[in-house]
């Protein structure tokens, strides 16, 4: 136990396995700290990040498909290269967003590869309907601190 009498956090590897096929997608939840205090869902820092996506994608770094920020974290479904390591890429990408926009991280995150009988659009409505399922707005179109593939930002 540590001395704030929380358990010790497990850590985790991250390490994609050898046998994952390169195009394996992954629903990865990065949490901010401390979690009930809205760090990510202000217009100028959801913009940061967006264009962080983008140029990531543009340069290989992994390929994201959906990223929805809530006041506290971040959904994403994204595939990286398999000369890649997951930990290195969202360690980076968490550490520049942290730089730039002030956000506070906590040390890990939460990664779930999507096995064959999960599919894209299961996870990827799942994703999109977290602020209405928090109580944020009615209708997850009326979200605007998403990014999707193809889309040019937050809407």
């Amino acid at each position: 136990m540590k001395t704030n009498d929380h358990p010790e956090r497990k850590r985790l590897s991250h390490e994609i396995p050898f046998w994952a096929r390169d195009d394996s997608l992954y629903f990865i939840t990065i949490c901010c700290d401390p979690r009930g205090q809205n760090q990510l869902c202000h217009t100028e820092v959801a913009k940061r990040i967006f264009e962080s996506i983008v140029f990531r994608n543009e340069t290989d770094a992994w390929h994201m498909r959906l990223c929805v920020l809530m006041p506290d974290h971040v959904h994403v479904l994204v595939s990286f290269p398999h000369e890649a390591s997951m930990k290195r890429v969202v360690s980076s990408w968490k550490e520049r967003l942290a730089k730039q926009c002030g956000v506070n991280w906590q040390r890990d995150f939460f990664d779930h590869r999507l096995r064959g009988d999960e599919g894209y659009l299961e996870k990827a409505n799942y994703i999109r309907e977290n602020p209405v399922r928090k109580g944020l707005i009615v209708s997850a179109d009326a979200w605007p601190y998403k990014w999707e593939e193809n889309s040019t930002g937050s809407r």
